[in-house]
Formats: structure tokens, C-alpha cells, sequence
């Protein structure tokens, strides 16, 4: 297939292009390179790649291609919160012009990332499920996710297959890590400083997902027929993928033996949610096989560090914090206020 990947230079998009390239796939990516040089490790790219903003795609930019997984956006709550109009102008408006332009030019299948963020702040400990449990989107990031799915939704046709994966907390290794993420956070912290400090008690829930199975989720969406997928979405996730604060402390800890792990009970945090991944696991289950846990995915990390030399500057620093690398990026003037290069 001639793929193209919005956001190719992401923390996703560095791992999902390799995986499509050894699979013979034609790549091409499609990224403003607001990340490009947060750069660990040397990533694969032996293929096209378009230095282009989101909002100024045209119909040329996807003639000839028979899918787009499109992973570009503003890609979490802080960052939503950057700027909330700029949010809205790219998560959302780029999206849909995207699609539609995609649709117009004859692609045949659109797989957008979605996320989980739209559940917002649950007031049930049951698992919420994708289209049967409510929405609560409260930030400007999870607003634009919500608001883009449906918008899909209208486009999908008998031509053109569109489903959206909603992934839970991606965490693992990537040539462009992001440590601005739970997990990733946790194990990094610990690995650079010896020490995990949790500001609350540990107990608030969250679903996690490696970066490796968020991508089988995507090649899912290449392989499995229209019928099953077009017009719905999938929470991406494993068996038992809910994890409390403290177990994935706890798993952050086993990565890096000898290290110390506080909980300081300073707050309550609010934000404590379950997903359901019956809807992948069992509707998709010729298509997706998860693989990772988190001890892997822990033991994967720490390789990682000790391959690169991972010290605590880099995860403080810029290279592995997106809202850091904006800022930045403003700061010495390379992007305007509409964070658009200079």
C-alpha cells in the first residue's frame, strides 16, 4: 500500500514508519517538524518526508495514496492548553480539511489517532466503553478529538473507510521519546534521579498502552475489512490495561532496582478513569495482538537509557518535553504566536 503518516516525526510516528517500512509498505511522511530534532537515537529515514504544516495541506499533497493515518496534532492536555484556539485550528480544522481532501483524491482508508481523553473525569468506576458511555471532554485537546471523530464519521462511505483509535496512555521507547508521560515519566525519573515521588496516594486509575501494540493498532486498521471498522472506533489497549498510579509506580520501580518511591499524599487528584478494550480484543482479534506489558516495556526503557547514555538534563530537558520544545521554539523566535515558522 502507499501510505501517508501525518506527524511521521512524532514520538509515535518514529516507531509506526519503520514498522510500515519493514512490512514493504510505501511511506511517506507528512510533519510541520515542530519535534524534529528531539532526536535520542537515529531514526529510519530511508523514506519521503514533507516539511509542511497541517493547515496548509492542499488536495496535491495526498494524490496517490491509498491510506492516511493521520497522527499530526497538538498531542495532549498541556499542550491543548498552549494555546486553545490554536488547538482548535489544527487538531480539528486540519483534520477535517485533511479528510475531506483524502476523500476527494480517491484514498480509500483514514485512520485517525484519536484519544481517550474525550471519557474526561469519570463518575463510574465501571470500564467506559466507546460509544455507549459518556463524554466529558474538558480540555481543548479532548474537545477537538471528540469533535474531529464525528465530524469522520459523516465522511465514511461505501469508498472510503474511516475509524478512529482511541489509544490509552502510549509509553516505550522511540527515537523521539517523549518523558511528558506517565510512564515514560515515572521510569525515567527514577532511572536519572534514583528517586519516585507521587504527589498523591497512588490510587487514581489510568490505562496504558506501548507504543509497539499502538501501532499494530494502526496496521489493524489497514488489514481489517470495512465492514468492521468504518465509522467506529476502538479504545487501544491490552488485557487488564488499567493500571492505578501506584502499580505503575510500582513497575517503574522493578525497572530500576535500588531506587526510592515516595508517595507524599500532597493532593487528590481528580482524574482517575477505566477503559474497556473488549471492542479491539475481540472484533479485532485476527488483526491486533498486543505484546507489551509493563515490565517489558520497563526493561525496555532502561536498554534504552543505557544505550544512549540518558542522563537527567535530557529528561528535564526540552528534547523529551513537547511544551518545553514550543516554548522554546518561540522563545528564540523560529515560530510566531500562531506557532507557524518563521
Amino acid at each position: 500500500m502507499k501510505i501517508l503518516i501525518t506527524g511521521d516525526l512524532g514520538y509515535i510516528g518514529s516507531v509506526l514508519v519503520p514498522m510500515l517500512l519493514k512490512m514493504e509498505h510505501t511511506v511517506s511522511g507528512f510533519d510541520t517538524g515542530y519535534f524534529s530534532e528531539c532526536i535520542l537515537e537515529k531514526p529510519n529515514d530511508n523514506y519521503k518526508s514533507v516539511r509542511k504544516d497541517i493547515r496548509n495541506i492542499v488536495l496535491s499533497d495526498v494524490e496517490g495514496f491509498d491510506v492516511v493515518i493521520h497522527l499530526a496534532g497538538l498531542s495532549n492536555d498541556p499542550l491543548g492548553e498552549f494555546d486553545p484556539a490554536l488547538t482548535e485550528d489544527i487538531n480539528f480544522k486540519g483534520t477535517l480539511k485533511l479528510a475531506q481532501f483524502a476523500k476527494q483524491m480517491g484514498v480509500s482508508r483514514f485512520i485517525y489517532s484519536s484519544s481517550q481523553s474525550m471519557y474526561g473525569i469519570s463518575s463510574t468506576d465501571n470500564e467506559l466503553d466507546e460509544d455507549d458511555s459518556e463524554k466529558n471532554p474538558v480540555t481543548a485537546y479532548a474537545k477537538t478529538k471528540w469533535e474531529a471523530e464525528c465530524r469522520l464519521n459523516d465522511l465514511a462511505g461505501e469508498k472510503f473507510t474511516v475509524t478512529s483509535f482511541r489509544p490509552s496512555t502510549v509509553f516505550g521507547a522511540s527515537p523521539r521519546l517523549r518523558c511528558d508521560i506517565v510512564f515514560n515519566n515515572l521510569v525515567a525519573c527514577a532511572y536519572t534521579t534514583g528517586k519516585i515521588e507521587i504527589l498523591s496516594d497512588g490510587t487514581p486509575w489510568r490505562p496504558v498502552v506501548h507504543v509497539q501494540d499502538v501501532c499494530s493498532a494502526f496496521v489493524a486498521g489497514l488489514d481489517a475489512p470495512p465492514e468492521l471498522i468504518s465509522g467506529r472506533a476502538f479504545n487501544v489497549g491490552i488485557p487488564n490495561g488499567n493500571f492505578t498510579v501506584r502499580d505503575l509506580a510500582e513497575a517503574a520501580q522493578r525497572s530500576v532496582p535500588g531506587c526510592e518511591l515516595v508517595f507524599l499524599n500532597e493532593h487528590s487528584d481528580p482524574r482517575t478513569y477505566k477503559v474497556s478494550f473488549n471492542r479491539i480484543l475481540n472484533e479485532l482479534k485476527e488483526y491486533y495482538h498486543p505484546k507489551w506489558d509493563l515490565d517489558m516495556g520497563g526493561k525496555e526503557l532502561v536498554a534504552f537509557f543505557d544505550q544512549i547514555n540518558f542522563k537527567e538534563e535530557d529528561f528535564r530537558g526540552r528534547t523529551c518535553n513537547r511544551l518545553k520544545q514550543l516554548e522554546y521554539l518561540r522563545r528564540t523566535h523560529q515560530l510566531t504566536s500562531e506557532i507557524k515558522w518563521i
